[in-house]
């Protein structure tokens, strides 16, 4: 048996969705005849991921990324394909298999509303049969890791949106799963609290050893928590690889920031990004970069220059702008 932690063979989720033309006429119809769009969520895609292994998993809005997650954590069916998590079926939902994961998802609540975290914390552990001695341990560790001491005894609906993520997370790793499927985990929340949260997604990780899937539109996220990433778009893979990979592949362009006098025309040397009292960025092809930079320190007197690749987030952009194929 293969040593992965997830493997998925070409699997698919395609719903089949209802439309009609406008007006009361076309609604009657419908009632006798309906007509039904096909829609592939997830469209045959393939990986493994390795015990430990924290991979960041991409794609624009509606490419299949939750349904994905869904699948791999037995909320969904898959239509076809199989996916295997720890060697289980996901959509058989066995006891076994659910003490083993968890499923987080930034715009869902999963802790009741009106009552402490911890008391939520007390259900999840009746629920996974957790004993009271390594809940405890396990418990009071998260909590210190998290720094949220002073407000597990407030009730849930007091807390602001990033305390509340805090103990989301929290009570989804009382039972200490083996595999984390992370769900836009930062979303809505200020800067300082992203930093928090993926310091805590790391300690874990080195913790526990846990396999996390990650999804996320902040590239800060990726960029900190995932040495791999995996890219889908429309539904299929586009790209399984290192992040430094992915840009090689992706970016053929750099990008020079010079400053000069004020009101110099740039325009001739590349594509103008930005100008900004008197501090100019182009685009300009990789191919081009050194005799572009070249021919701007002899024509103009420069008091500043730099020369970087382009952000990882630009270089998404651009992965998913690409056709289909």
């Amino acid at each position: 048996m293969s040593a992965s932690v997830i493997q998925l063979n070409k699997l698919s989720k395609t719903y089949f969705v209802p439309e009609r033309e406008e007006g009361l006429a076309a609604a009657l119809k419908s009632l006798v005849v309906r007509k039904n769009r096909e829609v592939k969520a997830v469209d045959a895609i393939s990986f493994e991921i390795q015990p430990g292994e924290v991979v960041g998993f991409l794609g624009p809005n509606g490419a299949g990324k939750t349904t994905t997650l869904k699948m791999l954590s037995g909320l969904l069916y898959p239509t076809a394909g199989e996916a295997r998590v720890l060697g289980y079926l996901p959509e058989k939902r066995e006891k076994d298999f659910l003490r083993q994961i968890a499923l987080v998802m930034g715009n869902r609540n999963q802790l009741h509303w009106d009552i402490p975290a911890l008391d939520s914390f007390e259900l999840n552990r009746a629920i996974f049969g957790v004993p009271k001695d390594e809940f405890k341990k396990t418990r009071d560790a998260l909590i210190e890791m998290m720094d949220v001491g002073d407000l597990v005894q407030k009730p849930v609906r007091n807390l602001s949106l990033g305390e509340r993520m805090k103990m989301e997370i929290i009570g989804a790793l009382i039972h200490r799963p083996k595999v984390l499927f992370l769900d836009e985990p930062t979303i809505g929340l200020d800067v300082t609290m992203q930093r928090r949260l993926r310091k805590f997604i790391a300690d874990y990780n080195q913790l526990t050893g846990a396999t996390v899937i990650l999804t996320s539109h902040y590239m800060a996220d990726v960029q900190a928590l995932c040495k791999r990433v995996i890219v889908i778009h429309h539904g299929m893979l586009l790209f399984d690889g290192s992040l430094a990979q992915l840009v090689k592949k992706f970016d053929t362009f750099k990008t020079i920031a010079v400053t000069v006098n004020e009101g110099t025309d740039l325009g001739k040397y590349g594509e103008v990004v930005s100008v900004e009292e008197g501090r100019v960025t182009l685009r300009v092809p990789q191919s081009e970069a050194s005799k572009t930079t070249a021919r701007i320190l002899t024509d103009f007197e420069v008091s500043d220059l730099t020369v970087e690749d382009t952000p990882v987030d630009a270089v998404i952009e651009q992965v998913f702008a690409q056709e289909k194929a």
